[in-house]
């Protein structure tokens, strides 16, 4: 192969890439934003429970109160009309509005708990776990009924 036709054959291949990625600045782009730093911040606290780094509770009390602000924020980028990027949310999402918000709301209501839990624990860090484990146990039923895995 000559080198201009692997010069035109790189470009092409890069550019089809560039195609399959997500605006960030798009309603999809913003909620995955958010949703991956939720993932971030949830494995961190479940980090210091687990024992992988030491329990701080200062730490683990920023860290509560980062996931429940964030808990508050993927909602509103979740359009009236569901876009034509490729989403990991199933149709249900807008088929099933009501249902949607009813575990939204729930997420909130868990992370709200866990905050309040972790500021009354300042040493005991095995108190966290059931509050922790609740807000995961409210993000995983999210993703089973509205999530294309």
């Amino acid at each position: 192969m000559n080198p201009r036709a692997l010069i035109l054959l790189v470009v092409a291949c890069l550019t089809l890439c560039a195609c399959g990625g997500v605006d960030p600045n798009s309603p999809l782009g913003k909620r995955k934003s958010i949703f991956k730093q939720m993932l971030h911040t949830s494995d961190d606290m479940n980090s210091m429970l687990l024992g992988s780094v030491p329990f701080d509770s200062a730490q683990f009390l920023v860290s509560a109160v980062k996931l429940n602000e964030l808990a508050q924020l993927p909602w509103q980028h979740f359009p009236k009309v569901r876009e034509e990027d490729h989403t990991n949310a199933k149709p249900e999402v807008w088929e099933r509005q009501a249902r949607f918000q009813e575990l939204a709301q729930a997420l909130e209501a868990s992370t709200a708990r866990l905050v309040i839990a972790s500021r009354a624990q300042t040493s005991d860090a095995t108190a966290l776990d059931a509050p922790l484990q609740d807000v995961e146990g409210r993000c995983k039923a999210c993703h089973l009924e509205f999530r294309d895995h």
